[in-house]
């Protein structure tokens, strides 16, 4: 019987031998680069191929292969590469310059957007990623209540700055059957991080209210994502959303949505679909349309911190905060997705995780497939995946297997195994990522 790693091994062998010039970008890379590489999420074994255009549903490599593609920069290209429209307003703003140190209107027309479509939005300013959207929404939380301890959910992502850097990916070890453990992501993070910052069960609205009752009067805020990316595009039920929301109303703790991702969803995000609002919600991927962008806004009271004709108590600065490239950019995307455009992308999504549940009962394969709207993913395991835990207890080796595979059939996913549809997804796209998760499915059945 072949073992997963000799499964591995002729997967690697099959993906490498045909990417030659990838294999020596990547050696160049790594000579000037930890890696080769600046971003942790486009690395993978063997090496990772290397980028030579994208147009459409597809990206193709230096080594002439196209790909179809569900990644889509992490969920970031909404309406397709190279979009005409995304890449006519930025052309026509290039020509008038790439940003500016005083305020351009291309700014209003993407607040405005977002204010008008977002529940939770009566006020919202633009910064640079998803990572410092996340950071100053917590920023915020803590100068209106004057506390400093917040609160996060197990294995959940909010961006690479250090307080959200807890509990993000802890071994399973570390876990035990109690409460949520906060462990930190990395050595020399130091202690007041991990003292500062309380874990919460995901989709456990009971072990959640538990602590929250006990600690409450310490935090500042809740940072959750709605659906959770980090264990595949997991919706929180709708019962324990409810429940959050209700508590910290009770408790006087700030909620925070972050929808850096699941914005995606619905026209006015994740809290408009599954009918639940916060006081802050934090933005990213999409609403850049492809290019750097992060964003947080909610109610006015808390939004007027900022307020610089008033004397803002917070201060945020930035050179491109809210460039008009970025701006353009984002309208252009957003101008795109009617609702219309959002009822075909989630309903081929629903289609494609029923098929994709239907291919591995075919091939008698263990798995599962979370998600929501237009977002799926991949699990080989037993049980629901409905939290961290549930996740990391199914079989990360053969997403590893499945990933590879899929590149060498021309499909791109992320590495776990997830991944999106766009404007331009068919139904055709979707059996071709079903015959293809077949192909690979009976190869390392």
């Amino acid at each position: 019987m072949t073992t997963a790693s000799q499964l591995m091994r002729i997967e690697n062998d099959a993906y490498t031998e045909a990417r030659p010039r990838s294999k020596r970008l990547q050696a160049e890379a790594e000579r000037y680069l930890p890696g080769g590489s600046s971003r942790a999420t486009q690395y993978f074994g063997p090496f990772p191929f290397f980028m030579d255009r994208a147009e459409g549903h597809y990206v193709y490599d230096v080594d002439g292969h196209r790909y179809l593609d569900f990644m889509l920069n992490a969920t970031t290209f909404i309406a397709g590469h190279a979009n005409p429209d995304v890449v006519r307003a930025v052309q026509e703003q290039s020509e008038r310059g790439l940003s500016f140190g005083a305020p351009a209107s291309a700014q209003i027309r993407l607040a405005k957007e977002l204010c008008e479509r977002v529940p939770s939005l009566d006020r919202v300013r633009f910064t640079n990623s998803g990572t410092e959207g996340t950071l100053n929404a917590i920023r915020l939380a803590r100068a209106y209540t004057g506390r400093h301890k917040f609160a996060k959910f197990e294995g959940g992502y909010h961006g690479n700055h250090e307080y959200v850097s807890v509990s993000v990916s802890p071994p399973m070890d570390l876990l035990g059957p109690g409460d949520p453990p906060a462990v930190p992501e990395w050595p020399g993070q130091p202690p007041s991080v991990a003292e500062d910052v309380v874990v919460l069960p995901y989709n456990d609205l009971e072990g959640a209210e538990r602590i929250l009752r006990r600690r409450g009067d310490e935090l500042a805020c809740v940072i959750m994502e709605p659906v959770c990316s980090s264990f595949g595009y997991v919706p929180g039920t709708r019962a324990f959303l409810t429940g959050v929301r209700e508590l910290t109303r009770e408790l006087g703790i700030v909620l925070v949505f972050d929808e850096v991702q699941s914005f995606r969803i619905s026209r006015g995000g994740a809290q408009e679909y599954l009918g639940v609002v916060p006081d802050i919600t934090t933005f990213g991927k999409i609403v850049g349309g492809g290019l750097p962008v992060g964003a947080w806004g909610g109610r006015a009271d808390l939004m007027a911190l900022y307020d610089p004709a008033t004397g803002p108590v917070v201060s945020h600065a930035g050179t491109f905060n809210a460039n008009p490239m970025t701006m353009v950019a984002g309208e252009a995307t957003l101008r795109q997705l009617t609702p219309e455009a959002y009822d075909r992308m989630n309903t081929l999504g629903g289609q494609l995780r029923e098929k994709l549940r239907a291919v591995f009962g075919e091939i008698d394969v263990d798995a599962q497939v979370t998600g929501i709207g237009s977002l799926f993913a991949i699990h080989f395991a037993h049980e629901e995946i409905r939290d961290y835990r549930s996740m990391m207890r199914g079989d990360q080796e053969m997403k590893d297997l499945l990933f590879v595979g899929l590149l060498n059939e021309g499909v791109m996913l992320t590495s776990k195994c997830a991944g999106a549809l766009c404007t331009l997804t068919s139904e055709a796209d979707v059996d071709a990522l079903v015959d293809a998760v077949r192909r690979v499915g009976q190869r390392i059945r």
